[in-house]
Order: C-alpha cells, then structure tokens, then sequence
C-alpha cells in the first residue's frame, strides 16, 4: 500500500476509477478534478482492476450525464459520476429510477451549498439532503484517508445489496486538502468485489438473450405493492455494508463502523454529526471535562437505527445533534429528525447547525455546545459559527480558546488567484510529505472570483495524525506573494510571538517596512516577528517564467522553516 500526499478529491475518484468500465461526468465545483483525474488517466490508457480502460465520457449537462449512467447501467454496466450542488438536483429524476430499478451504482459527491437567496460555491450538505429520498444508500466520509476508504465500501456495498450508493464527503474542506494517503491495492479491491458478484450483476443486463420489461407504467392495483417490494433490500443494507468495513478491515487494518463512538463511556452529553465536523469535533474532546461524547455518522441512508443505539451510552441524559445544512419550517433539519426519531422521549434531543456555506467550524464551537450541555441551557434550533443578532440562536463563544498544539508547525501562505501561491503550497506538502514522517496538510482558501482574487493556504505539520478540520489560527510562518496584500488586509494578526514573515516585493526593505501600514509594523515589532523581502518577480522574470512565482516561494519557505533540510528540498523540488 502506498503513502501519497493527494486530495479528498483524489482519494475518491482512484477507487471510483478502478472500480468502474464507464463514467459520465460534466464539471461543477468543487466535484470537477474528480471528473477531470478519471478523464485524464483515461487518455494515458490507465486500467482498472479488470484490466480494461473505464470509458470516460463528457456530457452537455448533469441531466445528459445521469441519463447516459442510466442506460449504461441498464446494459450490465459498472458506471460512476462525480457531482455536487445544483448538478446534483438535475440528476435526481434518473437517481430514481436506478434505485426502483435495484441497479448497483455508486456516486461520488463533494457536498456543496445550493443557491438560495444566493449562489454558494462553497461547501455544506444541502445538496446531499435534498435527495436523501430518492432511494439511494448514503455513505459519509470525513477526511482524505475515509474518501478513499468509504470510496471502496460503498462499491463493495452496492454488489452485494443491489442499493445504488451516493458517496460523499465536504466540498472545498475534503475535497480539496491535501493529505496523507495510504492507497489500496488493487488486489484488495478485486477481493472487495468477487468475480461471482461481479459476473451476478453483469448477469442482470438487458439483453436480446433473456428478454424482460422495464420502465412500464403502472396502475393503482399494482404500483404500491412495487414500492414497497424494495422493503427487505433496504432492510439488511446496514449489515451489508457492516460486513463490507469488517471485510475491509480484514485487508487494510483500517476498522470503520456504521456509527463510531469516542469519548467517554459513561458520558452524559453525546455530540452527533457527520463530515469533516467530526474530526475537530473528536479533537476538542480531548480538552473538555468528563463526561462528554461523540457519535460519528458513516452510513446516514439507510439510519442504522440498531447500530446508532447500540453506540449510544446507556448514561446519556442531553444529545447535541448537528446539521450543515437548513431547511426553512422543519421542526428540526435531517440528521435531528432521525437521531429524535431513534432514541424516543426518553432523552433530550437538541438539533442545531452549523458550517453553512463552507463557514468555519472551531473548537470554540464546540466548546459552545459542550458547555451549553453542561449548564443545562442548550436549546433546539441553535447555531454555531455565526453571530445570530436577529433570531438569537447563535451559542456564544469563548473567542480566547484555542487549541492548536505547539509541536504542530504551522504556515499561512497569501497570493493572488493564478500566481502560483497554491502550486507552491501543494509542492512544499508533497516533498515533506515524501521526504520525511511527519504528516501534512494544506488547505486553501479561495475568493468566489477565482483568478485574481485572494488566496489563503493553510498547511500544519505534525508526527502525529492531523484531525484539525478548520484553518490556521496561529502561525509560525506567513507569507505574501505580493506586497499590495500586506498594505490592504491584515494578515499578520494570527503570527505566533517570535514567528517569521515572508514578503515578496521589489522595494529594499527599508523601504518596504515603512511602506507598510502603521499598525502592522507596530503589531510585528510587537510580537518580536522576523521579517524578510525577497524579490521573487524579478527571479522569475530573469528566469522567463512571467509571474510564476511558485518555486522561489517553495524554496525560501524550505530556507526559513526548516521543517526539512532545505538541500533535501532543492533536490526534490
């Protein structure tokens, strides 16, 4: 199995490609390199584990996209798509026909906001709710490693129970941080998904050979008794897909669960949630009191009811259930409603959200929620993450908390959208990654314009297993590809006491120090920063490179931290 330094994107789509004979996809942020990876390794005549090249194929719409998966599916096909957002909605009328019609299937989406009052291009889980009756299973992943986990699961799954499966995981923070990979072999995957079972579903095929009917139209006398035929499939899904991730972990080492407990066995408060949320969430624990908990969805349809109370501590007196999306006049959003509907009256059960949007979920959130559960003042509908001055649902914050370990080495990188700033970022990851232990991470933060807009990555290094799932809030090291960010926005105010800056301009840094805002130079002589210039445009243009500033960031980035030996980066670079 090998280690790699990929993104949630990535990690899906290796094992959607394996797994398949055929996609149709059609682009939509943050799904599209999902699209684009499988597009690629087509051309370069990449296999899948039967040895034949997936045909991959580009529609003029999600609509064209799921039909084509419609009928390739009706032909015996192994097919994929990869969606998000609105591309999702448009696929939802062919979604349900491929679950009435029990065909295996497995999508792969990168949970994003639906436009509302506006368009968001940014990551929550309105998209994924609002199919969630379509018929599909609903797999949930929440980091790199689980992208690529729950990627191989929920192919496996989808033989066995004859459940199309809708895999997904958060747009932006999943699908795009980069992270430690231990990649599955491809003989685990053909062990995941047996010839028998493969040669079964292929044997299910439209053909002149053994000729059936589909997609009739139905009468009163017989529709009813059709749906609710499905009933024993969905029934015995959760233990199917139990048996998958005990299977995997048979073949891996890595043991998943349809719901997974942390915290304290006796605990009173319970968190419940699902997504990349879990692992802050599952990181904070560890800094509150006594008597707290966390119940980590997987497998959201169908509710594993069973498993759900078989994790729930029998003390739990209060549960905090959290939603990333909203549904406008509901007693309370999906998630809530299923975790009220299980455990009965018997325990209090408050529903709030959080994250909307790709809004940032903290520590501190948690810490919120914890505490209103310890006072016995959590109420139902609450939010996290916002400032609610009009409804006043919003939990108050302990803004001073914070728990970013010292050990962890920390960076914050700004550029302009299209200068290289995010190349650099994801080449630095890659070569630490590959060059030594610790474990990376890196997530950028975009503008909604894109190109010419702001850029922020955040990369943390650690020798441990990194769980935080929100950006850097204090660094080690900040850098500016271009010196009008530093005069216009405040970027230095997260800067550790002692850290250093990075500043790339074409002023002597005299100049360029007093040419920064007064308040900055004071807050940086404040704090004792140590501050350089390089003049990284010139370097490039003498080099014929433009305004591809991206190497000589990486390099000095390695110059400066240390965090591996700079002649070990220049070689690897």
């Amino acid at each position: 199995m090998a280690n790699l330094i990929v993104d949630g994107n990535w990690a899906a789509t290796d094992v959607a490609y394996r797994c398949v004979d055929f996609a149709a996809i059609y682009p939509i942020t943050p799904s599209s390199t999902m699209g684009e990876l499988a597009d690629s390794w087509a051309f370069q005549h990449k296999k899948n584990i039967w040895g034949a090249i997936p045909k991959i194929i580009e529609l003029q719409s999600e609509g064209g996209a799921s039909g084509a998966l419609h009928g390739a599916l009706q032909m015996g096909s192994f097919a994929t798509t990869f969606t998000a957002s609105q591309g999702l909605l448009l696929m939802i009328p062919n979604m349900y026909k491929i679950a009435g019609e029990q065909t295996p299937f497995v999508m792969h989406v990168a949970a994003r906001a639906l436009a509302t009052h506006a368009l968001s291009i940014f990551g929550d889980h309105s998209d994924v709710m609002s199919v969630r009756g379509v018929g599909f299973a609903m797999l949930s992943s929440h980091n790199v490693q689980q992208a690529h986990d729950m990627a191989a699961i929920a192919h496996a799954a989808t033989l066995r129970a004859r459940v199309p499966f809708l895999h997904f995981f958060d747009g932006f923070r999943t699908s795009h941080e980069e992270s430690r990979l231990t990649r599955i072999d491809d003989d685990v995957l053909q062990a995941l998904m047996p010839s028998e079972l493969v040669l079964a579903a292929r044997g299910r095929a439209m053909s002149p050979e053994h000729p059936t009917i589909r997609g009739t139209a139905q009468n009163p006398d017989v529709y009813f008794q059709g749906r609710e035929a499905a009933n024993p499939l969905y029934s015995v899904t959760p233990d199917i897909v139990q048996s998958v991730m005990d299977e995997f972990a048979k073949l891996t080492g890595r043991k998943y669960g349809l719901v997974e407990y942390v915290g304290d066995k006796k605990a009173k408060y319970v968190i419940v949630a699902m997504g990349s949320a879990c692992e802050t969430i599952e990181e904070t624990l560890g800094y509150m009191p006594a008597g707290v908990g966390l119940i980590k969805v997987h497998l959201y349809r169908p509710f594993p009811q069973k498993a759900f109370l078989k994790a729930l501590p029998k003390s739990v007196e209060q549960i905090a259930v959290l939603d990333r999306t909203k549904e406008p006049g509901s007693i309370g959003e999906p998630l809530y409603q299923d975790v009220k509907s299980t455990v009965g009256c018997d325990v209090a059960v408050f529903g709030g959200r959080y994250g909307l949007g790709s809004k940032e979920f903290t520590p501190r959130d948690v810490k919120a929620i914890v505490e209103a559960m310890l006072r016995n003042n959590l109420h139902h509908n609450f939010t996290v993450g916002i400032d609610d001055d009009l409804s006043k649902l919003s939990l108050p914050v302990d803004k001073a908390f914070s728990i970013e370990p010292k050990d962890v080495k920390t960076a914050i990188l700004y550029g302009i959208g299209s200068d290289g700033t995010v190349g650099a970022v994801k080449n630095i990851v890659k070569i630490v990654g590959e060059n030594s232990d610790l474990y990376p991470q890196s997530y950028a933060v975009y503008d909604s314009k894109k190109s010419g807009g702001l850029t922020a990555s955040h990369i943390r290094f650690s020798a441990h297993p990194i769980k935080s799932e929100y950006l850097v809030e204090s660094a080690d090291f900040i850098s500016v590809s271009n010196f009008m960010i530093a005069q216009r926005f405040d970027v230095f105010s997260a800067l550790r006491a002692n850290g250093t800056v990075m500043i790339n301009t074409s002023l002597a840094p005299d100049i360029a120090f007093a040419n920064l805002p007064r308040g900055t130079q004071e807050h940086l002589m404040r704090i004792r920063a140590n501050v350089y210039f390089l003049d990284a445009n010139s370097a490039a243009q003498s080099l014929g490179l433009g305004n591809r500033i991206n190497t000589f960031i990486m390099l000095n980035f390695f110059n400066l931290t240390h965090v591996i030996e700079p002649e070990m980066a220049a070689k690897s670079a």
